[in-house]
């Protein structure tokens, strides 16, 4: 099986030693999405904010490896706060109004760069 390296200039570069996404046997795998703007800054902005951004730089990667959101299979969800829970689901239904991936929701101690979520995605990588 053959891997390629996905990448997108409309979403924050990698912050170490790691691609954006790979695409592999079908699927495209993304790297966790932090609520970073195109230059790798951490936006301003609630936690509202901080999602939004993560899923809008989980779709401009999705979107340079030809798929889209409505391709995701699973997603993980990692915040510092599980009280944000009910925040996200707002934001996150918006992305997701109809047959929404799979997910988990992990509370964890600290995100890099002092984010208050982070996303990850596997989507399937059909053919257009």
């Amino acid at each position: 099986m053959r891997k390629a390296v996905i990448s997108s200039e409309a979403a924050p570069p990698a912050i170490g030693p790691y691609s954006q996404a790979i695409l592999a046997g079908g699927f495209i795998f993304t790297s966790g999405q932090l609520p970073l703007d195109r230059e790798g800054k951490l936006i301003e902005g609630d936690i509202l904010a901080q999602a939004r951004q993560c899923l809008e730089n989980l779709k401009a990667i999705l979107e340079a490896a030809g798929a889209g959101l409505e391709d995701l299979v699973k997603v993980t969800v990692y915040v510092t706060d599980l009280r944000d829970f009910a925040a996200i689901n707002e934001v996150y239904a918006r992305y997701f109004p109809k047959e929404p991936p799979a997910r988990s929701f992990v509370q964890v101690a600290a995100l890099p760069k002092g984010a208050g979520i982070e996303l990850e995605g596997i989507a399937i990588k059909k053919a257009r």
